[in-house]
């Protein structure tokens, strides 16, 4: 993997640049479609690709390794045959899966005991079997295993935690040095900086990731519960530790304003499932705020869904008729919705690059955040 830095915004943090890996070039800032069992919900792979036009998409590893397992992941050649995805992935560790999803979970130095959800048959994590398990997934880009706290945090516990993980990193480092790729295409690898909402502990964590020297870097346990100003905080503490050379990606985040506010701060990638979560809900994204489709008001609109005309299905379909859609629980409205989303998630990141690329993108971002918060 290489990342290219071709410009910084003069009055913000912000970045554009390029990360190049086997499977295709990315144009960061990005963002990054949940595709959590090998499958970006309510969207085919096609759509993905022309409409929507992701450069990549993130996997879980939690969820793929208990369905389909990782000897049918093998057997398929990896995840990007397995579901015909010819762009770059970046996996997760299932760290967080494992502390979100498991009501019953035993966290010790070695791993994580937990239960399925789906079954409830106990399985462990290591950080050597979480390198193994995205080894036999495939991704491009596949993440340390950590322990994301919850917010919030005792400051004793988050400091624990925090060490942990970075014992943690080091068994990852070590075991990916003993097992090379499966398939015949290479794996970045980025730690990921915790420490809940405590200033020193965030950059005591930046420190040590960076003195990893990884390819890349994230930053985990945000986005939580935490208000957006401390979000914010902890982002521009992280970004200004962390290495310029190298990407930030940080991970579950979040709704457009977080995404441009942490660009403003120095991010480089994003990924969240609000944007497909919320349109199977009803609730959709715009420039100028957000729409609740099953409300009333629309019934008898029979205007487009947004004159921006981002994917096809802004235009080629009404107000009205998505409603309908909703109230009559058919199946299309949740994938047209999703469509329009993630539609409108990649041109608000890709309308970012432009203006950092352009230099006025502080101007733009301000107009946009304002904009944008409000319900139509």
């Amino acid at each position: 993997m290489k990342f290219d830095l071709k410009i910084t915004d003069t009055t913000s943090k912000a970045r554009a640049g390029t990360i190049t890996t086997d499977h295709g070039v990315i144009e960061t800032p990005i963002f990054m479609p949940v595709g959590t069992v090998a499958s970006v919900k309510g969207v085919h792979q096609q759509e993905l690709k022309k409409d929507i036009n992701a450069d990549i998409i993130l996997g879980n590893t939690y969820h793929l390794y208990l369905r389909p397992g990782t000897k049918i992941l093998e057997k398929a050649g990896g995840l990007h045959k397995f579901m015909n995805w010819d762009r770059p992935i970046l996996t997760d560790s299932g760290g967080y899966q494992v502390y979100s999803l498991s009501g019953n979970n035993k966290i010790n130095e070695k791993g994580v005991k937990f239960k399925s959800h789906i079954d409830g048959s106990m399985h462990f994590f290591t950080p050597e079997s979480s390198m193994d398990i995205q080894r036999s997934i495939g991704a491009d880009i596949i993440m340390a295993f950590d322990e994301c706290t919850p917010y919030p945090c005792e400051y004793n516990y988050a400091k624990n935690s925090m060490h942990m993980t970075h014992r943690w990193l080091k068994r990852c480092i070590n075991h990916l040095v003993k097992t090379p790729e499966i398939y015949d295409f290479k794996q970045a690898f980025f730690p990921i900086v915790q420490g809940s909402t405590y200033k020193d502990l965030r950059k005591q964590s930046a420190e040590f990731i960076a003195s990893m020297g990884a390819e890349g870097n994230a930053i985990g346990g945000l986005s939580v519960g935490e208000p957006a100003e401390e979000l914010y905080e902890m982002t521009d503490i992280v970004c200004s530790v962390l290495p310029e050379d190298k990407p930030r990606y940080l991970m579950g985040v979040g709704t457009p304003i977080n995404i441009l506010e942490n660009i403003a701060l120095g991010v480089d990638m994003f990924d969240c499932v609000m944007p497909t979560r919320n349109a199977r809900n009803g609730m959709l994204f715009t420039a100028h705020g957000s729409i609740n489709i099953k409300n009333k008001k629309w019934e008898d609109d029979f205007s487009p869904i947004d004159e921006m005309n981002i994917t096809f299905v802004d235009t080629e379909y009404s107000k009205a008729y998505l409603r309908h859609l909703f109230v009559a629980k058919e199946y299309l409205a949740k994938q047209i919705a999703t469509i329009h989303n993630l539609g409108f998630y990649m041109w608000l990141v890709r309308e970012a690059r432009k203006h950092i690329l352009a230099g006025d993108f502080t101007t733009w971002k301000n107009k946009m955040v304002k904009q944008m918060d409000k319900r139509l």
